[in-house]
């Protein structure tokens, strides 16, 4: 890594925060930032649940990016008291350290859920306001009005409208961000993409085949839990628990005849085969805790921060 050998004269590095209400692309657009999957994404409201920081090296420039869980502005009801409090004190904590804040909403709306994200962004902290999903708007003669509003709610560092899907996109945000970077030495090695492990990126994997193959029949209140990892040359044999917290979503997960939980488990495999570069031997199991989401002892238990 020659171009590492003076860091503090010649590297950049800094924490970016990518923040904002759930279901605005936040895993879609770490994801395009980072070069590879590394957050699962779906249609299903809150599916980041975890602190994940996806790192990009370019040049001389090392990005660490941390992709939040949609803040919840609101009641959810009983059962969900607990998650929704663990989730939102994660997203408060990234706030805290962090050198820029990527504030992204979908381009051409702003609702009450965006303003309450955007009260909590700490003063003093260049916010980019990331206008995701420009792809969806019809009209770009729009945008205009639209971003003057904006400019009267906080003064953005930057305005950034784009399509996370777009790779050009995705690079001139990150030519933008690069200035925000303090001097000094990388935090990671050059080829280093995440800081979560590999069983945890399992898990996130079987989460993300439940939550497609489920639709909006299964309650936002499920996770899974990797019982076993274990390595032998190029094969890993994977065990894991889908937890939920009623017999009939138990009976939604597996399907008639076992048929969706055999499916969860195929999909998941197939990605996991292609993600890790090994044979995957993947076993899915269905549990019932109820109250799971409102138990703190539960959740550090599944490893809820």
């Amino acid at each position: 890594m020659t171009s590492n050998a003076d860091p503090e004269a010649h590297t950049r590095c800094g924490l970016i925060a990518i923040v904002g209400r759930p279901n605005v692309g936040k895993s879609t657009l770490l994801n395009a930032l980072v070069g590879q999957k590394i957050s699962i994404t779906s249609r299903k409201a809150q599916t980041t649940r975890h602190r994940i920081v996806g790192v990009r090296t370019e040049g001389d420039a090392q990005f660490v990016f941390v992709d939040t869980p949609g803040f919840q502005t609101r009641e959810l009801g009983r059962g969900r008291g607990a998650l929704n409090r663990t989730l939102n004190r994660t997203v408060v904590a990234s706030l805290a350290e962090v050198d820029v804040v990527l504030f992204v909403v979908e381009a051409g709306r702003f609702g009450l859920d965006d303003a309450k994200v955007l009260a909590l962004l700490p003063p003093g902290k260049p916010v980019l306001l990331v206008a995701n999903k420009l792809d969806a708007v019809h009209r770009r003669e729009e945008m205009l009005p639209w971003l003057k509003s904006m400019a009267e709610r906080r003064d953005f560092a930057e305005y950034v409208p784009l399509s996370a899907k777009k790779p050009a996109d995705v690079e001139r945000l990150l030519a933008i961000v690069r200035a925000y970077l303090p001097a000094q030495p990388w935090w990671y090695d050059a080829e280093t993409l995440t800081d979560r492990s590999e069983r945890f990126l399992a898990g996130e994997i079987v989460r993300e085949k439940l939550f497609r193959l489920t639709g909006d029949e299964l309650p936002y209140t499920s996770t899974v839990v990797v019982d076993k990892w274990d390595e032998e040359g190029d094969l890993r044999r994977i065990a894991a628990t889908i937890v939920v917290e009623r017999d009939a979503h138990k009976a939604m997960v597996i399907g008639e005849g076992g048929e969706r939980l055999k499916r969860i488990g195929t999909e998941a495999r197939v990605e996991l085969e292609r993600l890790l570069g090994a044979k995957v031997f993947l076993e899915l199991w269905v549990k019932v805790r109820s109250g799971w989401a409102d138990s703190e002892e539960h959740l550090r238990s599944y490893g809820y921060e």
